[in-house]
């Protein structure tokens, strides 16, 4: 069975997984802990790694049942079919997202439009260019997940 990107409607994400997996349909959609403030307090919440994206697990011939649950409006197309993420990658996302304090990516003296392979972390052997350098973070784009990584620079 191949992993599918699901693009669901803003800030459904959760609610579509979550309705995948009730009939039937292995769903994953990352999260990550971020801290919000409102006007009177700060919390910690979880949300999606990937805005508007959810990953799907399914047979080929299986492909319209994600139709079925409210939230979601079409899958991610690449070179006009369904965009496939291997296992490996859904893995290395998994991997990350469970112990993300065990990965530390440092790419000091590169600038925008350099190409660069991936040394460490969940993303290793990955060819990817600097999109964006900033004081405390760096802009990715991983070309082969066709995806947007935005790595904070850690304090020493």
């Amino acid at each position: 069975m191949n992993w599918y990107v699901v693009y669901t409607k803003p800030k459904w994400e959760k609610k579509v997984a979550e309705r995948l997996n009730e009939i039937g349909i292995t769903s994953y959609c990352p999260l990550i802990a971020k801290m919000s403030q409102w006007s009177d307090r700060k919390k910690k919440v979880n949300v999606p790694l990937f805005n508007s994206y959810i990953f799907v697990q399914l047979e080929e011939k299986d492909r319209n049942r994600i139709f079925e649950a409210p939230g979601v409006v079409r899958y991610l197309f690449w070179l006009g079919k369904p965009a496939v993420v291997k296992n490996s990658e859904i893995e290395a996302i998994q991997n990350w997202l469970s112990a993300p304090e065990t990965y530390e990516v440092s790419i000091d003296g590169w600038k925008k439009g350099d190409t660069i392979v991936l040394e460490s972390g969940p993303f290793v052997s990955q060819s990817a260019v600097i999109k964006e350098v900033k004081q405390n973070h760096y802009v990715l784009i991983l070309e082969s997940l066709g995806c947007v990584l935005k790595v904070n620079k850690k304090e020493i």
